[in-house]
């Protein structure tokens, strides 16, 4: 895994910066401000929450382009991507240690509190579901090491001699991690590692399997609108101790600091734009309400976003200054219900 890594690592160093995301330049003589739109929900949606208040609050142009962990970093640190307003920098901390050191690319602040990740089972499998007729199938599973006792539970379609762990996409540095966590806890004998092609279907294949009340065994994290949705148990690990989680990976995930990040040079260019990012604050409790009502409600990202900042006028004037809230505050009372 150490030398695969290393190899898309190079391989994404040779890329043009062109095939990371969507093209960069936007119509007219301004460019625009450009967003690493990582493939998660939630990042997706403050990327969203703070672009609405850049675009009709500070009159500028603004660019959503899909990036992937790695990518995303290198982006930001050449200039190709300006803001990010979700970046899980414990999940890849070679990375954030490397730009942190070089300085091109800088944190303004936490997004919400510490966030919890790891690795999550229904919570059926564990005390059953009466209102759906399903008896526990696995009431000791509280732990890593009581999967070996269950694997047969998550049995891989593909390979039925072993269980199957759904590990995040290859594109993310957690999904290295989760691979030796398997390793670290003898689990590769009982457990395929099965990487989703993306953050979309790693949720649907949890969604999936417990919609039909089957066992499913996944990497997931908060905030999410599906762990809003559906009671999922984090299994317990041994507890997290950074010489080894930076080793063999063998612990509890550190609770993730989510930072709001940013390519330096373009940050210095744009203080206004700096130090409304930098007051940009919310909470796991209000971004998960507001994925789940994106959920609920089949909303877009900026659909939700928008309804977000109509729900929430005292928390987002607190991150601008009388002139650019009203700007905002006058569109979005003319954009419907």
């Amino acid at each position: 895994m150490k030398k695969y890594a290393f190899f898309v690592l190079l391989v994404l160093c040779l890329v043009p910066a062109s095939v990371f995301g969507t093209p960069l330049q936007a119509s007219g003589d301004e460019p625009p401000v450009v967003f690493a739109d990582f493939s998660w929900d939630s990042v997706q949606f403050h990327n969203r929450v703070a672009g609405f208040i850049l675009e009709h609050g500070f009159g500028k142009k603004v660019v959503y382009s899909f990036t992937e962990e790695v990518p995303g970093f290198l982006g930001l640190e050449r200039g190709d991507f300006h803001l990010a307003m979700e970046t899980w920098v414990d999940n890849s901390a070679p990375y954030w240690e490397k730009a942190e050191k070089n300085g091109r690319m800088i944190s303004l602040g936490r997004n919400f509190q510490d966030a919890p990740q790891g690795w999550y089972v229904p919570t059926f499998l564990i005390k059953g579901d009466p209102s759906r007729g399903i008896e526990p199938s696995a009431p000791g599973l509280k732990s890593v090491s009581d999967l070996p006792r269950y694997w047969e539970l998550f049995k891989d379609p593909e390979d039925e001699t072993k269980g199957r762990f759904l590990n995040g996409p290859t594109g993310w540095h957690v999904s290295v991690t989760n691979a030796a966590k398997l390793q670290a806890y003898g689990l590769n004998e009982h457990f395929n590692n099965f990487h989703a092609g993306s953050a979309s279907a790693l949720a649907v294949g949890i969604a999936s399997a417990y919609e039909r009340g089957k066992a499913v065994l996944a990497y997931y994290w908060e905030p999410t609108p599906l762990l809003g949705k559906y009671d999922m148990t984090k299994l317990e690990e041994p507890p997290y101790d950074p010489e080894i989680f930076n080793t063999t990976g063998g612990c509890d995930f550190p609770a993730c600091r989510v930072l709001k990040t940013g390519n330096t040079e373009f940050l210095e260019a744009e203080p206004q734009i700096r130090a409304f990012i930098e007051r940009y604050t919310t909470t796991l409790e209000l971004t998960n309400q507001a994925l789940a009502f994106m959920e609920d409600n089949n909303l877009t990202h900026g659909e939700a976003a928008a309804a977000f900042l109509k729900k929430q006028p005292d928390l987002w004037r607190k991150w601008v200054d009388g002139p650019v809230a009203e700007k905002v505050a006058a569109v979005l009372a003319n954009s419907g219900n």
